[in-house]
């Protein structure tokens, strides 16, 4: 079997963990779609609240998922250790039915669970470092058994990749060092057509219950905006100005993303960001928060505000309003730095990380290479 580049490929099987509550399903799912171009099966192994129908519909329209589910709560809930352990049962059962080449985690404790096959840890966002960016403080005592059960999945794990150099900074400062790092930033595909011409509205999207996110105080100040809000997500709470669209399914949200003329995402905390990328992609100028993540995964091409800046979020998104020039300019900008995260790079440098534990487990006397950093 070989891939695009004619090389053989060794993770011909893989099992991979997801759940339905924020971007890591979209991150599996796209991977995984990418992952099939070169013959790789992908055992989808979901845990947490069950998905809505339209994700399980998007799940089964990958070729080469098969869907292995349960309500597991997840590790960065409340109490959830007896589930845990038993995920980690759930887990193991399914390595010796599915035989992997590659255990593929998009969360932590479970790189300790004792599985035979190789182990890579993804790691989008933890506990701690959302506590510190949201609340200000460190997290409080009741989190230390979640803090030894992600040391323990960071040291058991054959490689650790972090969606941004913020990320892994971040686990390092929390955890200790992590061996075998590398960072390898999200991808999404390019829509193959936009609908509908640009509107004259701010719109917010993703996970916007989690207060990381900050859409309260986007949303406070909607009233002071020259343009109505439009929040994607959240239902929750009555401001002037601003529509509340709920959640909205994949197709839905980018016909919405089309019209949006500016995205705004004044987060306090987010690793990555891939509501953001897909708004880009879809020609909006972006409005973010003051973050070192988003500075390292946008650069020049968005404005920033400090998150507990209202007056600034004002007046940066007022600029914006009413500067069509400097609107075109910055979503121009905003697109072709989205180009840079494609399925087809983040997919071949994963590609790459499997095949290198792969050989190092195979050829144990030889030192295992630190995986490459792939970014921007």
């Amino acid at each position: 079997m070989f891939n695009d580049a004619g090389a053989t490929v060794l993770a011909k099987t893989i099992l991979m963990t997801a759940d339905a509550v924020g971007g890591v399903l979209t991150y599996a799912l796209t991977l995984a779609s990418e992952l099939a171009k070169s013959g790789t099966k992908v055992h989808l192994a979901m845990m947490g609240p069950k998905p809505k129908p339209e994700q399980e519909a998007a799940i089964r329209a990958v070729p080469n998922i098969v869907l292995h589910e349960s309500t597991h709560a997840l590790e960065w809930m409340d109490e959830p250790w007896a589930d845990v352990a038993r995920a980690a049962d759930w887990l193991r059962d399914l390595e010796l039915e599915v035989r992997p080449d590659i255990i593929h985690l998009n969360g932590y404790c479970h790189a300790a669970a004792g599985f035979k096959a190789p182990v890579i840890i993804v790691a989008h966002s933890c506990v701690l470092s959302w506590w510190e960016a949201v609340e200000n403080q460190p997290a409080p005592d009741r989190y230390a058994t979640y803090k030894e059960a992600v040391k323990r999945g960071l040291t058991a794990a054959d490689a650790v990749i972090a969606v941004s150099q913020a990320m892994r900074t971040s686990l390092e400062r929390h955890y200790g060092p992590v061996p075998r790092t590398a960072v390898v930033p999200n991808g999404l595909a390019s829509p193959r057509e936009r609908t509908g011409k640009k509107e004259q509205f701010i719109l917010a999207a993703g996970r916007v219950w989690d207060r990381a996110k900050n859409v309260e105080t986007l949303a406070r100040v909607a009233s002071r905006l020259p343009w109505p809000v439009k929040v994607a997500g959240w239902d929750s709470g009555s401001h002037d100005g601003v529509e509340s669209l709920g959640w909205l399914p994949p197709v839905e949200l980018g016909t919405v993303m089309d019209r949006a003329s500016i995205f705004a995402l004044p987060a306090k905390y987010e690793p990555f960001g891939l509501s953001a990328l897909e708004a880009a992609l879809r020609g909006c100028a972006l409005v973010l928060g003051d973050i070192p993540s988003l500075r390292e995964v946008w650069g020049d091409s968005a404005l920033y505000v400090r998150p507990d800046d209202e007056d600034g979020l004002v007046e940066t998104i007022t600029k914006l309003a009413t500067d069509a020039e400097r609107r075109i300019e910055l979503a121009t900008a905003a697109n072709l730095r989205a180009q840079l995260y494609t399925p087809e790079r983040n997919a071949r440098a994963m590609r790459d990380v499997y095949e290198a534990i792969i050989h190092a487990r195979r050829a144990p006397s030889l030192p295992v290479q630190r995986p490459e950093t792939r970014s921007a």
